[in-house]
């Protein structure tokens, strides 16, 4: 063969050498975050644990797949009081529902390193589709996967009573999480 074929060659092969598949997902450098206005003022927490799995790789996102299971009794509302009131019958009523699910269904790329993630979003009892953004930031140690969506807490039973009054509590709830992990 000639030189000038082993350097195509080699050029040709490099993607499939450097193909990696995100399929561990690093906890302490992940997170799940929220925010909402409470009589106009802005209210923000997080959740301290969920679990998630995912398989990703960037030559094939059509085959991307993820699950994010989210712990509600993990709530940091941004107070004691406030996190015990929401594991209550009219909040997440947690005694029933104690876990918040995303399941996807299908990714689509956007170009960019730009993802649209559909899935579903089961919460309170309460399944809804929806379409949240991603974007992509491969790492020398570990990729981060970032996104957002709002939450119509509404739609999920959540603040029922007294506390549907939108002018209260804000119906929309932006969420936004990062989630870290390596390839296999």
């Amino acid at each position: 063969m000639k030189p000038t074929t082993w350097v195509l060659l080699a050029v040709l092969a490099a993607p499939a050498a450097h193909a990696v598949e995100y399929r561990t997902v690093l906890p302490a450098q992940s997170s799940i975050r929220f925010e909402f206005r409470q009589m106009g003022v802005p209210v923000k927490g997080g959740f301290k644990r969920f679990a998630t799995e995912m398989a990703f790789d960037p030559a094939k996102p059509e085959a991307a797949r993820a699950k994010i299971e989210i712990d509600l009794a993990s709530i940091d509302a941004g107070s004691s009081e406030a996190d015990e009131e929401s594991a209550g019958k009219l909040w997440f009523n947690r005694s029933a529902y104690p876990k918040a699910t995303f399941v996807s269904s299908q990714v689509r790329a956007l170009g960019n390193n730009r993802y649209e993630m559909r899935g579903t979003l089961t919460l309170k009892g309460r399944s809804r589709e929806m379409v949240v953004p991603v974007s992509y930031m491969p790492g020398k140690n570990a990729a981060t996967f970032d996104g957002g969506f709002v939450l119509k807490r509404l739609d999920f039973g959540i603040g029922e009573g007294l506390w549907a009054d939108v002018a209260t509590v804000a119906n929309e709830v932006q969420v936004r999480f990062r989630i870290a992990a390596t390839g296999n």
